[in-house]
């Protein structure tokens, strides 16, 4: 599993494309833009600025820094532009709001994110009377059924987060393409290093950058990649518009970030198949859910799609619920937090407050726990888990 995931054009892209540094004083390291405009020796310089080409004049539309960070995703992303944004969240109301109109309908996959959810049902469909289909997403028919007239958008995770649900990428985008619909995934969990969706016909790839792309949880931020030039074009005028833009500390961040993301992806992935194969054998463990594991009901759809995993898993306690809070509680190199994507190990349990109808939404118990396998280590987070699990033996 030591071998290089990422193929030569990806290394180059994490490491050279974008920059150029003759541009400034040959630095190995391009230089953090940290102005708020720019000059023009002329009127008409000012307003010949092309900022789809480049060129800069004020930094909610656009920053050199943020400009190089862009090239590089949407080199890995094999997209024609990428746009960040200043969260994740901030991303994914853009790509919403860019699609839907005023009684729109949208499909979305029921693991979505938490405030994606909220978005849709708190915000959009009592303002704008925008109609949402949840659907577990396991089968393409499902999104088949669920398609009305109206319907704009699909919204995807593949795999999910909390169950980790594999959505087969490509039968859902080409029926969203014979429909005319929009597909849009949170590729957050495989990273551009091991899912590649817009290959596979996705529309439009958000990713949270405040997890793997960062890898070092000090920053926050969003990008959105297609392949579709006018479309992202768009997507940006709109950015500048609703002000969501990323600083330029925090996309010279990304970039560092991207420069180690291969080996730490390599690093995650061998730590997280070892602790998911150490959990499925634990008696206190009911289930594991790691598209990694050849108990995946469908893991090889999982292996169609995906080079691999991230660090990132749930697991079930068979127990009762104080047995799943004192085995969080237990845990020592596992901080308690909601997270993931950099370099610590973190644990929730993630249904531990949920009601009854937030459980059965999902079909779930409220004993499901999900930890990230950061980089401490694989033979110290196996004994900080089993010293947890003999807490409740």
């Amino acid at each position: 599993m030591s071998k290089q995931l990422a193929d030569n054009q990806d290394l180059l892209a994490m490491t050279h494309v974008g920059e150029d540094p003759e541009k400034y004083m040959k630095s190995v390291t391009p230089p953090i833009f940290m102005n708020s405009l720019h000059v023009f020796d002329t009127v008409k310089d000012y307003f010949d600025v092309d900022i789809f080409k480049d060129e800069f004049y004020y930094g909610r539309a656009s920053n050199p820094t943020v400009a190089i960070l862009e090239k590089k995703i949407a080199a890995l992303e094999h997209g024609s532009r990428a746009v960040v944004f200043s969260a994740g969240m901030a991303a994914c109301a853009a790509a919403i709001l860019k699609i839907c109109t005023a009684g729109s309908h949208v499909i979305c996959i029921k693991e979505s994110y938490g405030p994606v959810q909220h978005l849709l049902d708190e915000f959009l469909s009592p303002k704008y009377d925008v109609a949402v289909t949840y659907v577990d997403g396991r089968t393409v028919k499902e999104f088949e059924d669920a398609i009305r007239p109206e319907t704009k958008m699909i919204i995807l995770e593949s795999p999910t987060t909390l169950l980790f649900n594999v959505v087969d990428l490509e039968g859902v985008a080409k029926l969203a393409k014979e429909h005319g619909i929009k597909t849009y995934i949170d590729n957050t969990y495989s990273t551009p290093i091991f899912q590649k969706p817009l290959d596979m016909g996705i529309d439009i790839v958000m990713h949270t950058m405040t997890k793997y792309i960062g890898g070092h949880s000090d920053l926050v931020g969003g990008v959105l990649v297609s392949k579709d030039e006018e479309f992202m074009r768009e997507i940006m005028v709109q950015r500048d518009w609703f002000g969501g833009v990323l600083g330029p500390m925090e996309a010279w961040l990304a970039i560092r970030g991207l420069r180690t993301l291969d080996v730490r992806m390599q690093r995650h992935y061998e730590t997280a198949m070892e602790v998911a194969k150490f959990l499925e054998k634990q008696p206190k463990v009911k289930r594991v859910f790691f598209t990694g594991l050849e108990s995946h009901p469908q893991y090889e759809l999982a292996r169609k799609q995906q080079k691999g995993e991230c660090g990132l898993m749930s697991l079930e306690i068979d127990g009762t619920l104080e047995e799943t809070e004192t085995f969080v509680n237990s845990l020592k190199l596992f901080e308690k937090g909601c997270s993931w994507g950099g370099f610590e190990s973190l644990a929730i349990a993630y249904t531990y407050n949920w009601t009854e109808e937030q459980c059965a939404f999902l079909n779930v118990s409220r004993n499901i726990v999900r930890i990230h396998c950061g980089l401490e280590g694989t033979e110290n987070l196996i004994a900080d888990l089993q010293q947890a699990l003999d807490k409740i033996s």
